[in-house]
């Protein structure tokens, strides 16, 4: 199911294009073809080569890891702060992890070729720049990959799961989620009686709503007091990596 299609599409609703400098986001922009991102879609195989890299716009992704047995967890999500394709500047060119849809909706996705020209692009004042931002954010990527390794050893279901949920909510414009039990189960490699349990907990004491496939939060800093130190590390490591792209965004609107 896909996200309503906004009014308006543009690329500065990604944060990571927002923070370009215009010289270069206007060089990108003819090459960003908008596309719709199913829920469930799998943009990249374990062990995939990507043709393209990915600027989320409304939709979500879900890095994931998928054993031998059919098991699986996530491992980072990618939604409008980030981008899909750090393998192809980092010189791996392949992962390990699969990319799938978690939140239906939209975003811009750009080919591999010129994402890597303009990457490795160099001469005059602010060039680097794509480099430099792309880098940072790879940082930021990386401290969310071990936050959450950390944090699924160590905390609680319900903890993992308020974590999960704050994180989700931080790249949707209301506190709604299309999200089943099983999904999230599967997203944080946990048994679903387990989530079915600390779903069932978190409604009685009013923090969610939750019916067959929907999940509305009705009480988010009662949901932050539920989750462990783990939420606060990523999204302030986010923020000191990438603390520009707000700015950023905040004046290409106003102008």
């Amino acid at each position: 199911m896909l996200a309503v299609i906004p009014a308006r599409h543009a690329p500065s609703q990604n944060h990571l294009l927002a923070a370009l400098p215009e010289e270069i986001l206007e060089r990108l922009s003819p090459h960003l073809e908008l596309v719709a991102m199913p829920l469930g879609e799998v943009l990249c195989e374990s062990g995939g080569q990507l043709q393209h890299v990915y600027f989320p716009t409304t939709a979500i992704i879900s890095l994931h890891y998928v054993m031998e047995d059919g098991a699986s967890a996530e491992i980072a999500g990618v939604g409008n702060e980030g981008v899909l394709g750090v393998q192809l500047f980092m010189g791996g060119n392949t992962t390990p992890s699969q990319a799938t849809v978690q939140t239906g909706g939209y975003g811009y996705r750009l080919k591999a070729r010129l994402m890597m020209e303009e990457f490795n692009r160099t001469g005059g004042r602010r060039s680097g720049a794509l480099h430099d931002l792309l880098l940072r954010y790879t940082q930021a990527l990386m401290a969310q990959m071990s936050q959450t390794a950390v944090c699924n050893r160590h905390h609680s279901v319900e903890q993992q799961l308020c974590r999960w949920l704050l994180l989700t909510l931080d790249r949707l414009p209301s506190n709604d989620l299309t999200m089943t039990q099983e999904l999230i189960a599967s997203m944080l490699g946990v048994r679903r009686e387990g989530i079915t349990e600390t779903a069932g907990n978190l409604q009685r004491a009013g923090l969610i709503s939750y019916r067959r496939g929907h999940i509305t939060v009705l009480d988010r800093s009662g949901l932050e007091s539920h989750a462990c130190e783990c939420y606060n590390v990523v999204k302030k490591e986010f923020h000191r990596l990438l603390s520009d792209t707000g700015a950023a965004r905040k004046s290409r609107i106003n102008h």
